[in-house]
């Protein structure tokens, strides 16, 4: 295994970790902002108000996207468990 094929190898690393914490991180940014414009329309300024919110939204994100999650990791597993065989053969 060359440095050629570790770059690449820590590349997608990097790429599936972004594909699985995306919709969570996403999901609680959107519920953050929404709650930010609410609090600035209403002059309230209670800064625990964001907290169950960005809960909920990051929860509900993990129930629904965790099946593509799930397979895009296990899919990134299987990939790094044939570079090792392919490495350990060669």
């Amino acid at each position: 295994m060359n440095s050629i094929d570790v770059s690449l190898i820590l590349r997608e690393t990097l790429f599936v970790a972004v594909k699985v914490g995306a919709p969570a991180l996403l999901a609680s940014m959107l519920a953050g902002l929404v709650v930010s414009i609410f609090q600035a329309v209403t002059q309230i300024n209670e800064s625990t108000l964001a907290f169950l919110p960005k809960f909920l939204a990051s929860m509900a994100a993990l129930l629904f996207g965790g099946p593509f999650m799930y397979s895009t990791l296990v899919s990134y597993a299987h990939h790094i468990f044939d570079q090792l065989i392919a490495a350990g053969t060669s």
